[in-house]
């Protein structure tokens, strides 16, 4: 049996647990590894968050930075970032005030931004930990937070040392991660954690963590997963020695999540909202 949260976001309690809810991706950013510039208009955007919302999101997830391996050779500055999240949030919120909006940003100015313009919940996949304020920044505003685990920098992943074993070390650092937040002040119900797929974990490390991701529950947080689109989907659907094309992962990323879900994952962030909704529905019904 999966287990259920109140999850706290401050202007609202959202149930976690009793169905699975899904986190959609809109990357406002040129260079995503999954869907580089096609929504860094504005009005682009808003309309293809209306329409993942339509198909069934619960939560629009809003980045304005690009956390892919390599990304940070030029680094978005907070102004930069603000330009392209800022107005996506508010068209968002004046179109669709019901859903409610994550802004994925390591930095505690571009939260508090975000938040005043109407995001509920903060993603951070640094965990607060490359932003110092971040913590202190969420716990005064009193919204829902998500803190992702990552080994390093994106500028560093490729040359990182195996982690031994990687679910004792995810387990290990977001205890540590959350236990911080608590000690800045950040409420517990007000958390969430994720495990970080292919965040500075190498191929063959993703693998052990889907695998044995309901020990990540004995941290006592609601867990979010992201697995849609990554690479090692991808080179798990090889053929030919060649990694699966990001088209071509979609069925894989339906099972992955599947599985995840079967392990006890509260929530999927996802960019393919229409599959992965039946998906969450088949293995709720079955979990």
């Amino acid at each position: 049996m999966r287990p259920v949260f109140e999850w706290n976001i401050g202007s609202r309690v959202l149930t976690l647990g009793k169905r699975t809810l899904l986190m959609a991706v809109v990357n406002v950013t040129p260079d995503s590894f999954s869907d580089a510039g096609q929504y860094l208009d504005p009005e682009k955007a808003i309309e293809h968050a209306l329409k993942l919302a339509e198909e069934g999101a619960d939560i629009i997830d809003i980045g304005g930075e690009s956390t892919r391996p390599g990304s940070k050779t030029i680094p978005v500055t907070e102004g930069v970032e603000l330009e392209r999240v800022l107005p996506v949030i508010r068209g968002l919120k004046s179109k669709k005030p019901g859903i409610p909006i994550s802004i994925d940003t390591y930095k505690a100015s571009v939260a508090r931004a975000a938040f005043e313009a109407g995001a509920e919940v903060v993603n951070d996949v640094s965990g607060f930990r490359w932003d110092k304020q971040m913590a202190k920044t969420v716990a005064g505003l009193k919204c829902g937070a998500i803190l992702m685990h990552s080994r390093g920098r994106p500028e560093e992943w490729r040359n990182l040392p195996p982690a031994g074993d990687i679910v004792t070390l995810v387990k290990r650092e977001l205890r540590e991660w959350t236990d911080a937040a608590t000690l800045a002040g950040v409420k517990r119900e007000r958390m969430m954690i994720d495990p970080g797929f292919g965040f500075g974990k190498n191929f063959e490390e993703n693998y052990p963590l889907l695998r044995r991701l309901e020990e990540l529950h004995q941290l006592r947080y609601p867990l979010t997963v992201g697995v849609s689109r990554k690479s090692f989907i991808g080179r798990m659907l090889a053929r030919g020695g060649v990694d699966a094309s990001l088209p071509d992962r979609q069925f894989g990323n339906v099972a992955a999540e599947v599985a995840a879900i079967m392990k006890g994952a509260q929530v999927i962030r996802t960019h393919d909202v229409r599959a992965s909704l039946d998906a969450a529905r088949v293995a709720d019904i079955a979990g």
